[in-house]
């Protein structure tokens, strides 16, 4: 009994020491802050009000939403460059990780979630998008997210646009990083592809930009993951045209009378790019399918009042007696299927396509930093992966910019 009380003792003794050891690194790094006039506003400890909310308005996968999943020991919600140096500059000093968070989609969480002590540096209100319709460009900062990115380049020119994602709230900063698809790749590429100059403050919290960072920089952070090799602060890119023409009318004339259509019509919107290389010709497309009950003529007088610029036609419309199954499901979906059931693994594991995927590997930053980053880094950059650990080695020795998978350095023998 003795034995036990004194086993659970060292153990309560470990934990307070290690709380307390915590508690001395975070007085001391908000310190560290504050002698580079980080207003303590823009800092939110664990134990301030906001914290919670702040720390939540960016999670995007909600199961790293938990009263169990480990939290940051502060989040410095910088307004400045300036703050984001003071961050580098203070977190090396006390080898405190830092993880600088834009938009808050990565998929394992990478940019607010860590096995070890770390402060959160949030780009949010480092969001603006600068439009320069003379010189068909912007200067987009990492916080932004891409429906802002659409909204403010739409709100400046109808005939300029940008290729970027479909989902409104993912940030800038790991988006252009990650390379950045979307519905307009095949005629212009990824966002990084379009991408002409940065901002970035480096190791040693000096602001660089196209020039004065190298290019094999400005190449790794348009799609090599910008968080193992400096904190990008924006992005310049170069716009693209697409044509004025009167699909926004529709699309919009659709939006406010969809909600009151008869309930007997069902009209569908899709939006997609047909990559038309012949001048002239729309490289959007809007397709309307719809499902009326009722005849022909019932359902052209309806559209023609409610839906006049759809121009729908008699031609346009197909009669059916009676609604039938697809005839084909049985004959050839489920015989498909039954034919790959041999080529699955006996012990499948989950895969993702284009996704952060967290079971390929977990870098530890230890003596086999570059062994194991080479299980999922080969897998997300293939050959590229060699190239990024030798640019990685050059900028950042000491691999202070890290996380689960970042980019290891090499090992000191090589």
């Amino acid at each position: 009994m003795l034995k036990i009380s004194i086993f659970i003792f060292v153990i309560i003794l470990a934990i307070i020491c290690q709380s307390n050891g915590h508690n001395t690194i975070e007085n001391a790094l908000i310190k560290c802050l504050s002698s580079h006039e980080v207003p303590s506003s823009l800092i939110f400890e664990q134990g301030n009000s906001s914290f919670p909310m702040v720390l939540q308005s960016y999670i995007r996968n909600l199961r790293f939403n938990t009263s169990t999943t480990r939290k940051p020991l502060f989040i410095v919600t910088a307004t400045n460059v300036s703050h984001i140096q003071a961050s580098i500059l203070c977190a090396k000093e006390y080898g405190i990780q830092i993880k600088v968070r834009s938009g808050g989609h990565d998929y394992e969480g990478l940019s607010y979630v860590s096995i070890v002590p770390f402060f959160v540096v949030d780009m949010f209100n480092l969001r603006s998008v600068d439009v320069d319709v003379e010189n068909e460009t912007a200067w987009v900062q990492a916080g932004a997210t891409l429906g802002e990115v659409y909204y403010e380049i739409g709100n400046k020119s109808k005939t300029l646009g940008f290729p970027v994602g479909v989902c409104p709230t993912v940030g800038v900063g790991g988006h252009f990083t990650g390379g950045g698809y979307g519905n307009m790749m095949r005629k212009y590429g990824l966002s990084s592809d379009n991408i002409i100059d940065a901002m970035i403050v480096d190791v040693n919290g000096r602001i660089l930009d196209r020039k004065t960072m190298r290019e094999d920089i400005f190449w790794v952070i348009r799609g090599g993951g910008g968080a193992s090799f400096c904190v990008i602060v924006s992005y310049k890119i170069k716009l693209v045209h697409v044509l004025e023409k009167n699909l926004t009318d529709i699309v919009d004339q659709y939006l406010h009378i969809a909600p009151h259509l008869d309930h007997d019509a069902f009209i569908r919107l899709t939006l997609d790019v047909t990559n038309s290389t012949q001048t002239g010709l729309p490289t959007n497309r809007a397709t309307f399918r719809c499902l009326f009950l009722g005849d022909t003529q019932t359902l052209l007088s309806l559209v023609s009042q409610n839906f006049p610029l759809l121009g729908l036609q008699k031609v346009d419309c197909l009669e059916m007696s009676r609604a039938v199954p697809d005839p084909a499901r049985e004959n050839s979906i489920f015989p498909n299927l039954i034919t790959v059931t041999p080529f699955v693994s006996k012990n499948p594991r989950e895969a993702f396509l284009n996704y952060r995927d967290i079971d390929l590997g977990i870098n530890h930053q230890g003596l086999n930093s570059y062994v194991e980053g080479q299980k999922y880094g080969i897998k997300y950059f293939m050959g590229n992966f060699n190239r990024l650990v030798k640019i990685k080695t050059m900028v950042d020795p000491h691999n202070f910019f890290r996380n689960e998978q970042s980019i290891p350095t090499l090992p000191h023998h090589y």
